[in-house]
């Protein structure tokens, strides 16, 4: 069964309704019906947790982390394996730890990664590329 891995930036575009929400949502929309597996690290869980609370507050930030745990997809928690895929990526690759942590998952699970970050160029996995967020005038 085809695989992904949601970035955080993929949760976010879907949470603000922006361009490429419509591809999360689909990918969802199949893994509610068995289609694909959608998985996000756990991680990602800390980073909609605090971008939000940042942004919007603290009871923002806690429902944006409620509504993520409810959608139909697994949650990825650190491992051995894992850890040193984690490490490697960060070792070798110009991303945070955050987001070595989110690669690692995508190679460990052999998943096609969904993002809109253009770090992620240079990485050695599948990849599904959202639009970037349109800037206002």
């Amino acid at each position: 069964m085809k695989c992904y891995v949601l970035d955080t930036s993929a949760i976010l575009t879907l949470r603000d309704n922006e361009p490429g929400a419509e591809q999360v949502a689909d990918l969802l929309y199949r893994a509610e019906r068995g289609q694909v597996k959608v998985l996000i690290s756990f991680i990602s869980l800390m980073e909609v947790l605090y971008r939000v609370w940042k942004d919007e507050g603290v009871q923002e930030g806690r429902l944006a982390y409620e509504q993520v745990q409810s959608l139909p997809l697994t949650i990825i928690h650190e491992n051995p394996s894992l850890l040193e895929k984690a490490a490697a990526v960060k070792a070798t690759e110009r991303l945070s730890s955050a987001d070595a942590w989110i690669a690692a998952t995508a190679i460990v699970e052999e998943a096609t990664l969904v993002h809109k970050d253009p770090e992620y160029e240079s990485l050695q996995c599948s990849q599904l590329v959202l639009p970037l967020k349109r800037k206002k005038l």
